[in-house]
């Protein structure tokens, strides 16, 4: 008996031990929602300290602020929660590093546009844009007269590149979605030398735009969004491909937004393509529609975050 006791007393002990220490090993995973919030602001502080990518720091204030507020404002009256603000941190700062204008008017219009979108363009319960590339192409249609995006470079300093490049690699890959990175950037690079034979640059000077801050926060953040991006993993790929095969397009006609017009077309198209196919199977199964986009618990779902 004294020796069950002890037993049963060890697990308790154990159990215990265990739920207690839980909150801080979810708290160091990967997998916590802050990650993501704490890479970008990385890639903000690495950039800006060494090549000064922001605009200004009061603009990039804004963006945060606006964005955070408007998620507050619409997550409380329209789903009647309070929701979590690390996405809206992340498309106010994505908003903050990639917009460029003399005025104050376009970060604040463009955060509130990228916020709005997510609880106005819905499909299926799903919102079918990247927010922050929503935001940032809607502004760019609409004032283009007064707002471009950023254009700088890494420059010939690698050490900034090579920090958010394994890092990013590093996460992405516990998150599970380092295939559409690697098949993004595989991708662009096949089409870069196919832009150099067309046009006839030097390869490197077609390479060189995926070496800058722009296109880390598009590869690791944008293409990579769980919310706006197909289910399968196939999908996935085939997307990501699609993407840098539109952004070829956008290139060879002198379009310096190529990658951003790319994404805006071609991940809501597939979206809607992945709904139309789920819809019809679900009819044909006799399932509801709905049901076949609800992930049940026991599906894994290793991104907890929203990528701006």
């Amino acid at each position: 008996m004294s020796g069950q006791a002890i037993t049963v007393a060890d697990a308790t002990s154990h159990a215990q031990g265990t739920k207690s220490a839980s909150p801080r090993r979810t708290w160091l995973s990967l997998e916590n929602r802050f990650v993501p919030p704490i890479f970008i602001t990385l890639i903000l502080l690495i950039g800006h300290l060494s090549f000064g990518i922001l605009e200004s720091y009061r603009k990039t204030l804004l963006a945060i602020g606006v964005s955070i507020a408007t998620e507050l404002i619409l997550g409380k009256f329209v789903v009647g929660k309070w929701p979590n603000v690390a996405s809206a941190y992340i498309s106010g700062i994505s908003v903050g590093i990639l917009l460029r204008s003399p005025a104050f008017w376009p970060y604040a219009l463009c955060a509130m546009i990228a916020i709005t979108s997510k609880y106005v363009l819905r499909v299926k319960n799903r919102h079918i844009w990247n927010p922050s590339n929503f935001g940032i192409c809607v502004v760019l249609f609409l004032a283009a007269e007064s707002v471009t995006t950023l254009s700088i470079q890494w420059g010939n300093s690698l050490w900034a590149m090579i920090v958010i490049w394994s890092l990013g690699s590093v996460i992405i890959w516990r998150l599970k979605r380092f295939h559409i990175c690697l098949t993004y950037v595989l991708s662009f690079l096949l089409f870069a030398s196919l832009r150099a034979w067309i046009v006839g640059d030097p390869i490197v000077s077609e390479i060189s735009p995926i070496t800058g801050p722009e296109y880390q926060l598009f590869i690791f953040f944008m293409i990579t969004d769980p919310k706006t991006t197909v289910r399968s993993r196939s999908g996935q790929m085939i997307v990501a491909f699609l993407v840098a095969a539109v952004e070829m397009v956008f290139r060879l006609d002198s379009c310096i937004y190529a990658p951003l017009y790319a994404l805006f077309i071609v991940g809501p198209a597939a979206l809607l393509i992945e709904t139309w196919w789920t819809s019809r199977k679900s009819l044909n199964s006799g399932t509801t529609v709905d049901s076949a986009f609800i992930r049940t618990p026991q599906e894994p779902s290793p991104l907890q975050y929203r990528v701006g």
